[in-house]
């Protein structure tokens, strides 16, 4: 019993991550242009609102899908507080503007030419939303939009 102590003290610390997941993280700074080429720091939203980041590209038939689902939120998300930033990832300003002119999309688009904001949310495939809390946090991030977490988050900020 006495030699099993150590495996099960090291078998405890990990128990919790594997059953209810990793806790959040801090999400990694960033400051890209939008297509207006303002400048767009993430610590801007620190303390003040939760931000929704939607990784996208253009020639992804689910980031085509999926921009227009979030084009139709909008104006929810605003009405909840959430600040909306997507994120094109390496593409052409020129291609990125033309796309949103064509598809009429409503919120700020950022432009992540190098790809390196994405890395460093570990974005790899397209599309990827991650959702932060107001204190900086990553409290979801996937594939497709993070409706429990959302809901969790909203009926939290607004007190219900």
């Amino acid at each position: 019993m006495i030699k099993a102590l150590p495996a099960i003290f090291f078998i405890s610390l990990f128990i919790p991550q594997v059953l209810f997941g990793e806790p959040p993280a801090l999400a990694p700074e960033f400051e890209l242009q939008d297509t207006r080429q303002d400048v767009i720091k993430l610590k801007t939203y620190r303390d003040k609102r939760p931000v929704l980041l939607f990784f996208w590209a253009s020639w992804s038939p689910m980031c085509q899908k999926e921009l227009r689902i979030l084009n139709d939120r909008y104006a929810g998300l605003v009405e909840d507080g959430v600040e909306v930033l997507a994120i094109n990832v390496g593409e052409r300003p020129e291609s990125v503007i033309d796309f949103i002119r064509a598809y009429y999309l409503s919120y700020r688009v950022l432009l992540d030419k190098d790809a390196s904001v994405a890395g460093s949310f570990d974005a790899v495939s397209f599309p990827t939303y991650a959702l932060i809390d107001q204190a900086g946090y990553i409290i979801a991030k996937d594939d497709y939009f993070p409706f429990a977490v959302y809901n969790e988050l909203i009926s939290t900020t607004k007190g219900h």
